[in-house]
């Protein structure tokens, strides 16, 4: 049965399963597991003492002599309740040659078994360290045929310091015993060439690495977690329990989806019948089951079971963790009224638009002449009118009086600014102005310009460009809401982001940049600013070109990584210390109108410990273009390709490489 339900994550909740041992009665082993809680089970498919050499003639061994018919379960029990377990003595870069054809010809034969099972993953032994060549280059082979079943790979999270924590893998290290094993799995998925079907499954031994280790691995294909029974410990009441390291991890396996995995032998003699165990409140325990590991698939549901409930910002954005979004350009294209709807939602962000708009009215007027001085302000981009109630709020809350023009281009838009202006009996208040505000005469001049035109990345939707072009109706003195915004870069490990990218098949698609909400990544260091943009802007010789280094510093006790892309995000000032963005270190609170910003990296790059990572960033611009390129230049360098020349009008969209075009 599940782990159980949390508050909002009804439809995701998790599973458990157990891994076990070759038994030839198949329907025994997995009706005795499934009674006793469990959900699946992870065991070998061919007798373990089977040899193909051992065949009286090479032609038998493309049989598969030890393997129960599939009979032996319905289709639905096979490929629900099964994972496949590869023979663990296979060695496929031994020097015994005998060895070494046995393991492949075994390999081909259990894989092929299981994908005929329809099974929905395998597990694959652990590699014998980075040198791996030839396993690997046998699983590739074999995943260029496969269906749609998951592969996962092996991997001990082993904490180098700690040999010891080593000894359940004994038989499949060599002498790369020390190695980190994030390079062995980083090696392996190099020469199958990120693979979308390979996965991991990582090995939780007793010992864990540093927490910075650890986080990497988020951000990889991680499909289950092998809990070994060793790695318990033991509480006041006997009961088995983990270290508090042990459950943040198991925090962000459940969070990120990942299958819990029990392995080893009961080392708790754990009294049956009554498990009245503060640690185990939330237990389905009935006092008639007598599976031996059943007291630790009882902690793993606590666990799960005792997580806080999603919030309703995180029920809501649920649905596009790590989904590939195109930018908006809403200076290019009209928006839709769903979009304009889920941005309206965002209460977060115009109670700050408020607060700043109230601030600046007291700023502009003083208490004894607000009855007598109106305040002009204009919203450029007023869409559906969000801004614009947001200000009329604002000068009723501090007794300001208020002249308000509302700009708007989208022709649609305005039709809804008329009704809701009539709807609230603003005609005497507000002004609607159809028209690009770059195209805008003004009547008068502005006190206060309002506007909403930021993007994920700060100016990827052009803000600049089109304050540039209002603030000449803004009053010498008068102020910008925002006053300024920057943009951060981030570099991170993000496997299924760039398997998505990859999955297109052409270099456009790397060549482009991404809104996402950020989930399964591992973010390797802190974000830094890129550009920062300040409004208004009254210099002769302003221009929005843009270029920055970045040099990232990895922590050096993360060991290894590879960096699939970069992050962004931004912050802005709206006005004095009222400020809104998505940068991690100084995110608005439950605001979620913006996603991060993914620029993708053509080929990853493998960052080694202690090694800097250096980016070069530019903003581009031309007469009717805005666009970004960037290259990473150590410890090694990605590809850099010249433009096309092409003459682009207004309405097209052209992306080079490493390069996003944003049409002004």
């Amino acid at each position: 049965m599940p782990l159980g339900e949390r508050g909002g994550d009804k439809s995701d909740s998790r599973y458990c399963g157990v891994e076990t041992e070759f038994n030839e009665d198949m329907p025994l082993a997995l009706s005795s597991n499934l009674s006793s809680g469990f959900d699946f089970i992870v065991c070998p498919l061919m007798d373990p003492t089977y040899r193909p050499s051992q065949m009286e003639s090479l032609a038998l061994a493309s049989v598969l002599p030890f393997a129960g018919s599939d009979l032996v379960l319905t289709p639905s029990q096979w490929s629900s309740h099964v994972v496949g377990k590869v023979s663990s003595w296979i060695d496929l870069d031994s020097d015994d040659q005998l060895l070494r054809f046995d393991s492949e010809t075994t390999l081909r034969q259990e894989i092929s078994w299981a994908s005929h099972l329809s099974l929905q993953a395998c597990l694959l032994p652990p590699p014998p360290g980075p040198s791996c060549g030839n396993y690997a280059r046998c699983v590739n082979h074999i995943l260029q045929g496969l269906n749609n079943m998951q592969l996962w790979l092996r991997v001990p999270l082993e904490d180098k310091s700690d040999d010891d924590a080593m000894d359940a893998f004994s038989n499949h290290l060599h002498s790369e015993t020390q190695n980190d094993s994030w390079e062995w799995w980083n090696s392996f998925r190099l020469l199958c060439e990120h693979h979308s079907q390979l996965s991991i499954a990582l090995d939780v031994l007793s010992s864990l690495p540093s927490g910075n280790s650890l986080g990497r691995w988020f951000g990889e294909p991680i499909r289950a977690a092998i809990i070994h029974t060793n790695s318990f410990l033991t509480n006041a009441r006997g009961y088995p329990c983990l270290s508090k390291r042990h459950q943040k991890l198991m925090d962000g396996f459940f969070n990120h989806s990942v299958q819990i995995v029990l392995s080893g032998k009961q080392m708790h003699n754990v009294p049956m019948g009554n498990m009245e165990c503060n640690d185990l409140a939330n237990s389905h325990f009935d006092g008639t089951d007598h599976n031996p590991l059943r007291s630790y698939l009882d902690y793993i549901g606590y666990l799960y079971q005792r997580m806080d409930p999603l919030s309703e910002q995180e029920r809501f954005e649920i649905g596009y963790r790590d989904f590939l979004q195109a930018p908006l350009q809403p200076l290019m294209d009209n928006l839709e009224a769903q979009t304009y709807e889920t941005f309206e939602k965002d209460t977060i962000k115009y109670s700050q638009y408020q607060r700043a708009v109230s601030k600046a009215l007291v700023d502009r007027v003083p208490d004894e002449k607000a009855s007598t001085i109106t305040t002009v302000l204009m919203v450029v981009g007023a869409g559906r009118g969000p801004l614009v109630r947001a200000s009329l709020q604002a000068a009723e809350a501090t007794g300001r009086k208020l002249k308000v023009y509302a700009v708007e281009k989208n022709p649609n838009a305005i039709v809804t600014l008329h009704s809701l202006v009539k709807l609230e009996g603003w005609e005497k208040i507000v002004t609607i102005v159809s028209c690009d505000m770059r195209c805008w005469t003004a009547p008068e001049k502005a006190d206060i310009l309002v506007s909403e035109l930021l993007g994920s990345f700060g100016d990827n939707e052009l803000s600049p460009e089109c304050l540039d072009g209002a603030q000449r109706f803004l009053k010498p003195d008068g102020i910008s809401i925002p006053s300024s915004y920057t943009s951060f870069i981030q570099p991170v490990t993000a496997s299924k982001l760039y398997k998505d990218v990859k999955s297109h098949k052409d270099i456009v698609h790397f060549e482009t940049a991404y809104v996402v909400k950020l989930h399964s990544v591992a973010r390797l260091c802190p974000s830094q600013p890129v550009f920062t943009f300040t409004h208004p802007d009254h210099s002769t010789k302003k221009s929005n070109q843009r270029y920055r280094r970045l040099r990232f510093e990895i922590p050096s006790d993360t060991g290894s990584v590879m960096v699939h892309g970069f992050a962004g995000y931004f912050d802005a000032t709206l006005y004095k210390d009222v400020h809104l963005g998505i940068e991690p270190s100084t995110a608005t609170p439950n605001m979620f109108s913006w996603f991060a910003i993914f620029f993708p990296l053509r080929t990853p790059i493998c960052v080694p410990p202690g090694s800097p990572l250096e980016l070069q960033f530019w903003r581009c611009c031309g007469s009717t273009k805005v666009w970004y390129e960037w290259c990473v230049t150590s410890p090694c360098q990605s590809p850099f390709t010249t433009p096309v020349v092409a003459p682009i009008g207004l309405g097209c969209r052209v992306c080079f490489s490493g390069r996003i075009c944003i049409v002004a």
